[in-house]
Protein backbone atom coordinates (compact mmCIF):
# COMPACT_ATOMS: atom_id res chain seq x y z
CA UNK A 1 0.00 0.00 0.00
CA UNK A 2 2.81 2.09 0.55
CA UNK A 3 4.22 2.16 -2.84
CA UNK A 4 0.83 3.33 -5.10
CA UNK A 5 0.78 6.38 -2.28
CA UNK A 6 4.38 7.18 -2.93
CA UNK A 7 3.57 6.80 -6.91
CA UNK A 8 0.59 9.35 -6.06
CA UNK A 9 2.35 11.63 -4.85
CA UNK A 10 5.19 11.61 -7.21
CA UNK A 11 2.76 11.46 -10.38
CA UNK A 12 0.82 14.90 -8.02
CA UNK A 13 4.11 16.43 -8.30
CA UNK A 14 4.49 15.93 -11.90
CA UNK A 15 0.95 17.19 -12.74
CA UNK A 16 1.90 20.47 -10.55
CA UNK A 17 4.76 21.06 -12.57
CA UNK A 18 3.06 21.00 -15.75
CA UNK A 19 3.92 23.87 -18.13
CA UNK A 20 0.47 24.20 -19.46
CA UNK A 21 -1.40 24.74 -15.95
CA UNK A 22 1.27 27.67 -15.22
CA UNK A 23 -0.67 30.08 -17.98
CA UNK A 24 -3.71 29.34 -16.07
CA UNK A 25 -2.75 31.96 -13.35
CA UNK A 26 -2.52 34.91 -15.51
CA UNK A 27 -5.54 33.47 -17.99
CA UNK A 28 -7.50 33.63 -14.38
CA UNK A 29 -6.22 37.04 -13.82
CA UNK A 30 -7.07 38.55 -16.75
CA UNK A 31 -10.58 36.75 -17.01
CA UNK A 32 -11.44 38.01 -12.96
CA UNK A 33 -10.11 41.31 -13.70
CA UNK A 34 -12.24 41.91 -16.99
CA UNK A 35 -15.32 40.62 -15.27
CA UNK A 36 -15.01 42.79 -11.99
CA UNK A 37 -14.81 45.90 -14.07
CA UNK A 38 -17.65 44.42 -16.50
CA UNK A 39 -19.87 43.63 -13.21
CA UNK A 40 -19.13 47.06 -11.41
CA UNK A 41 -20.09 48.28 -14.64
CA UNK A 42 -23.27 47.02 -14.79
CA UNK A 43 -23.94 47.67 -10.96
CA UNK A 44 -22.96 50.88 -11.22
CA UNK A 45 -25.14 51.85 -14.22
CA UNK A 46 -28.02 50.34 -12.54
CA UNK A 47 -27.60 52.22 -9.59
CA UNK A 48 -27.27 55.61 -11.56
CA UNK A 49 -30.64 54.88 -13.68
CA UNK A 50 -32.75 54.00 -11.17
CA UNK A 51 -31.42 57.19 -9.41
CA UNK A 52 -31.93 59.32 -11.98
CA UNK A 53 -35.46 57.51 -12.55
CA UNK A 54 -36.73 58.88 -9.28
CA UNK A 55 -35.22 62.21 -9.68
CA UNK A 56 -37.43 62.53 -12.79
CA UNK A 57 -39.94 60.87 -12.06
CA UNK A 58 -42.97 63.19 -10.91
CA UNK A 59 -41.50 66.47 -12.24
CA UNK A 60 -42.47 68.92 -14.50
CA UNK A 61 -41.28 72.23 -15.84
CA UNK A 62 -43.86 74.87 -16.62
CA UNK A 63 -42.61 77.46 -19.07
CA UNK A 64 -43.79 80.92 -20.30
CA UNK A 65 -43.17 82.10 -23.58
CA UNK A 66 -44.04 84.99 -24.25
CA UNK A 67 -42.26 87.91 -25.98
CA UNK A 68 -43.96 90.96 -24.27
CA UNK A 69 -42.41 90.67 -20.26
CA UNK A 70 -45.33 92.41 -18.89
CA UNK A 71 -47.80 89.83 -19.93
CA UNK A 72 -45.53 87.27 -19.33
CA UNK A 73 -44.83 87.83 -15.68
CA UNK A 74 -48.85 88.40 -15.54
CA UNK A 75 -49.40 84.69 -17.14
CA UNK A 76 -46.39 83.42 -14.48
CA UNK A 77 -47.83 84.51 -11.42
CA UNK A 78 -51.33 83.21 -12.60
CA UNK A 79 -49.92 79.88 -13.51
CA UNK A 80 -48.34 79.72 -10.38
CA UNK A 81 -51.17 80.82 -8.12
CA UNK A 82 -53.39 77.50 -10.51
CA UNK A 83 -50.59 75.44 -9.86
CA UNK A 84 -50.61 75.77 -5.90
CA UNK A 85 -54.18 74.45 -6.13
CA UNK A 86 -54.20 71.65 -8.38
CA UNK A 87 -54.44 68.01 -6.43
CA UNK A 88 -51.31 66.00 -6.21
CA UNK A 89 -48.67 69.19 -6.65
CA UNK A 90 -46.36 68.68 -3.82
CA UNK A 91 -43.80 71.96 -4.88
CA UNK A 92 -44.51 74.88 -7.24
CA UNK A 93 -41.75 77.34 -7.05
CA UNK A 94 -40.67 80.20 -10.34
CA UNK A 95 -37.21 79.65 -11.40
CA UNK A 96 -35.72 82.86 -10.61
CA UNK A 97 -34.24 85.04 -13.71
CA UNK A 98 -30.83 85.32 -12.28
CA UNK A 99 -30.28 81.00 -12.38
CA UNK A 100 -32.16 81.48 -16.30
CA UNK A 101 -29.08 83.57 -17.14
CA UNK A 102 -26.88 81.59 -15.06
CA UNK A 103 -28.01 78.99 -17.48
CA UNK A 104 -27.75 80.99 -20.50
CA UNK A 105 -24.13 82.32 -20.28
CA UNK A 106 -22.26 79.72 -21.37
CA UNK A 107 -24.09 80.06 -24.61
CA UNK A 108 -24.89 84.00 -24.73
CA UNK A 109 -21.92 85.26 -22.43
CA UNK A 110 -22.56 88.92 -21.00
CA UNK A 111 -26.05 89.30 -23.22
CA UNK A 112 -27.53 86.72 -20.63
CA UNK A 113 -27.96 89.62 -18.38
CA UNK A 114 -29.64 91.86 -20.93
CA UNK A 115 -32.85 93.12 -19.21
CA UNK A 116 -34.57 93.27 -22.92
CA UNK A 117 -33.65 89.50 -23.76
CA UNK A 118 -36.56 87.80 -24.07
CA UNK A 119 -36.38 85.20 -21.25
CA UNK A 120 -39.14 82.87 -20.69
CA UNK A 121 -40.77 82.52 -17.33
CA UNK A 122 -40.32 79.18 -15.71
CA UNK A 123 -41.50 77.45 -12.67
CA UNK A 124 -40.28 73.79 -11.22
CA UNK A 125 -43.12 71.47 -10.29
CA UNK A 126 -42.91 68.01 -8.03
CA UNK A 127 -45.93 66.17 -8.13
CA UNK A 128 -47.15 63.57 -5.63
CA UNK A 129 -47.19 60.71 -9.14
CA UNK A 130 -46.89 60.41 -12.74
CA UNK A 131 -50.87 60.46 -13.10
CA UNK A 132 -50.95 63.88 -11.88
CA UNK A 133 -49.13 65.33 -15.05
CA UNK A 134 -52.06 65.12 -17.10
CA UNK A 135 -54.18 67.05 -14.69
CA UNK A 136 -51.25 69.73 -14.62
CA UNK A 137 -51.15 69.91 -18.34
CA UNK A 138 -54.58 70.93 -18.51
CA UNK A 139 -54.82 73.29 -15.73
CA UNK A 140 -52.10 75.03 -17.55
CA UNK A 141 -53.86 74.87 -21.04
CA UNK A 142 -57.24 76.79 -19.22
CA UNK A 143 -54.83 79.33 -18.04
CA UNK A 144 -53.03 80.16 -21.24
CA UNK A 145 -52.54 78.02 -24.50
CA UNK A 146 -49.22 79.37 -24.68
CA UNK A 147 -48.15 77.91 -21.67
CA UNK A 148 -46.28 74.60 -22.10
CA UNK A 149 -45.45 71.74 -19.55
CA UNK A 150 -42.42 70.08 -19.99
CA UNK A 151 -42.11 66.27 -18.18
CA UNK A 152 -37.96 65.72 -17.39
CA UNK A 153 -38.74 62.49 -17.56
CA UNK A 154 -39.49 62.54 -21.29
CA UNK A 155 -36.74 64.42 -22.76
CA UNK A 156 -34.22 62.71 -20.21
CA UNK A 157 -35.44 58.98 -21.19
CA UNK A 158 -32.71 58.89 -24.00
CA UNK A 159 -30.32 59.20 -20.88
CA UNK A 160 -31.79 56.47 -19.10
CA UNK A 161 -32.15 54.13 -22.01
CA UNK A 162 -28.43 54.38 -22.78
CA UNK A 163 -27.70 53.66 -19.31
CA UNK A 164 -29.76 50.60 -18.80
CA UNK A 165 -28.19 49.20 -22.28
CA UNK A 166 -25.15 49.93 -20.68
CA UNK A 167 -26.14 47.91 -17.87
CA UNK A 168 -27.40 45.19 -19.84
CA UNK A 169 -24.44 44.81 -22.10
CA UNK A 170 -22.40 44.68 -18.89
CA UNK A 171 -24.23 42.23 -17.51
CA UNK A 172 -24.05 40.15 -21.14
CA UNK A 173 -19.78 40.54 -20.76
CA UNK A 174 -20.47 38.98 -17.04
CA UNK A 175 -22.18 35.89 -18.49
CA UNK A 176 -19.34 35.85 -21.79
CA UNK A 177 -16.05 35.66 -19.37
CA UNK A 178 -17.42 32.86 -17.46
CA UNK A 179 -17.77 31.02 -20.63
CA UNK A 180 -15.07 31.70 -21.80
CA UNK A 181 -13.36 31.03 -18.69
CA UNK A 182 -14.86 27.26 -18.89
CA UNK A 183 -13.73 26.85 -22.39
CA UNK A 184 -10.19 27.88 -21.55
CA UNK A 185 -9.91 25.29 -18.82
CA UNK A 186 -11.12 22.39 -20.58
CA UNK A 187 -8.72 23.08 -23.47
CA UNK A 188 -5.69 23.45 -21.08
CA UNK A 189 -7.42 20.16 -19.11
CA UNK A 190 -7.07 18.07 -21.77
CA UNK A 191 -4.20 19.43 -23.19
CA UNK A 192 -2.72 18.04 -19.39
CA UNK A 193 -4.06 14.65 -20.42
CA UNK A 194 -2.46 14.66 -23.80
CA UNK A 195 0.32 15.78 -22.02
CA UNK A 196 0.87 12.97 -18.97
CA UNK A 197 -1.14 10.56 -20.73
CA UNK A 198 1.61 8.08 -19.89
CA UNK A 199 1.90 9.06 -15.80
CA UNK A 200 -1.81 8.34 -16.23
CA UNK A 201 -1.96 5.10 -17.80
CA UNK A 202 1.06 3.85 -15.05
CA UNK A 203 -1.46 5.87 -12.45
CA UNK A 204 -3.99 3.41 -13.71
CA UNK A 205 -1.96 0.19 -13.58
CA UNK A 206 -1.63 1.25 -9.93
CA UNK A 207 -5.13 0.96 -9.37
CA UNK A 208 -6.25 4.96 -9.47
CA UNK A 209 -9.25 5.66 -10.68
CA UNK A 210 -10.37 8.05 -13.11
CA UNK A 211 -12.08 10.47 -10.41
CA UNK A 212 -8.63 10.08 -8.60
CA UNK A 213 -7.02 11.53 -11.40
CA UNK A 214 -9.39 13.85 -12.28
CA UNK A 215 -9.04 15.63 -8.55
CA UNK A 216 -5.47 15.90 -9.44
CA UNK A 217 -6.15 17.82 -12.13
CA UNK A 218 -8.97 19.75 -9.99
CA UNK A 219 -6.65 20.51 -7.08
CA UNK A 220 -3.93 21.91 -9.74
CA UNK A 221 -6.37 24.31 -11.91
CA UNK A 222 -8.27 25.23 -8.56
CA UNK A 223 -4.89 26.57 -7.24
CA UNK A 224 -3.83 27.93 -10.63
CA UNK A 225 -7.46 29.44 -10.43
CA UNK A 226 -7.42 30.57 -6.84
CA UNK A 227 -3.71 32.82 -7.46
CA UNK A 228 -4.55 34.17 -10.70
CA UNK A 229 -8.28 35.12 -9.59
CA UNK A 230 -6.63 36.76 -6.37
CA UNK A 231 -4.22 38.68 -8.27
CA UNK A 232 -7.40 39.70 -10.88
CA UNK A 233 -9.67 40.48 -8.24
CA UNK A 234 -7.13 43.18 -6.10
CA UNK A 235 -6.61 44.92 -9.38
CA UNK A 236 -9.55 45.36 -10.34
CA UNK A 237 -10.65 46.88 -6.72
CA UNK A 238 -8.11 49.22 -7.09
CA UNK A 239 -9.24 50.21 -10.35
CA UNK A 240 -12.93 50.58 -9.25
CA UNK A 241 -12.30 53.06 -6.06
CA UNK A 242 -9.72 54.57 -8.40
CA UNK A 243 -12.48 55.20 -10.91
CA UNK A 244 -15.10 56.05 -8.37
CA UNK A 245 -12.63 59.23 -6.76
CA UNK A 246 -12.41 60.47 -10.02
CA UNK A 247 -16.03 60.82 -10.60
CA UNK A 248 -16.66 62.02 -7.01
CA UNK A 249 -14.15 64.85 -8.01
CA UNK A 250 -16.36 65.55 -10.91
CA UNK A 251 -19.21 66.70 -9.35
CA UNK A 252 -22.01 65.83 -12.15
CA UNK A 253 -25.13 64.75 -10.23
CA UNK A 254 -25.50 62.36 -13.54
CA UNK A 255 -22.45 60.75 -13.16
CA UNK A 256 -22.61 60.98 -9.13
CA UNK A 257 -25.02 58.09 -8.89
CA UNK A 258 -22.89 55.73 -10.50
CA UNK A 259 -21.74 54.03 -7.29
CA UNK A 260 -21.49 51.14 -5.65
CA UNK A 261 -23.26 49.78 -2.20
CA UNK A 262 -22.23 47.03 0.45
CA UNK A 263 -24.05 44.62 -1.14
CA UNK A 264 -22.33 45.47 -4.98
CA UNK A 265 -19.27 44.58 -3.01
CA UNK A 266 -20.14 41.84 -1.60
CA UNK A 267 -21.54 40.43 -5.17
CA UNK A 268 -17.95 41.62 -6.27
CA UNK A 269 -16.09 39.94 -3.61
CA UNK A 270 -18.15 36.48 -4.35
CA UNK A 271 -16.75 36.78 -8.27
CA UNK A 272 -13.49 35.17 -7.63
CA UNK A 273 -14.54 32.29 -5.29
CA UNK A 274 -17.10 31.63 -7.85
CA UNK A 275 -14.94 31.20 -10.74
CA UNK A 276 -12.61 29.09 -9.04
CA UNK A 277 -15.51 26.59 -8.86
CA UNK A 278 -16.40 27.48 -12.48
CA UNK A 279 -12.72 26.54 -13.17
CA UNK A 280 -12.50 22.95 -10.98
CA UNK A 281 -16.16 21.78 -12.51
CA UNK A 282 -14.73 22.19 -15.56
CA UNK A 283 -11.82 20.44 -15.17
CA UNK A 284 -13.69 17.51 -13.72
CA UNK A 285 -15.90 17.63 -16.82
CA UNK A 286 -13.16 17.86 -19.38
CA UNK A 287 -10.95 15.03 -17.44
CA UNK A 288 -13.75 12.57 -16.84
CA UNK A 289 -15.37 12.96 -20.20
CA UNK A 290 -11.88 12.21 -21.75
CA UNK A 291 -10.66 9.43 -19.77
CA UNK A 292 -13.68 7.62 -20.59
CA UNK A 293 -13.26 8.00 -24.27
CA UNK A 294 -9.28 7.24 -24.37
CA UNK A 295 -8.29 5.37 -22.08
Amino acid sequence: MARPRHDGARARRVLDEAGGFGAMTWVMAIMLFLTILSAALGLGTGHATRSLDRQLSGRLTVQIVVGDPVRRDALAARALATLRRVPGVVHAVPVPRAELERLLAPWLGGDAADPALPVPAMIDVDLAGDGDAARVAAAMAAVDPAIRVDRHEAWMSPVSGFMTTMTFLAAALVVLMAVATGAVVLLAARAGLETHRETISVMHMLGSTDVQVARLFQRRIALDAAIGGAIGAVAAFAVVLFLGLRLQALGSELLGGVTLGAGDWILLALLPPFFVLLAMLAARTAVLGTLRRVL
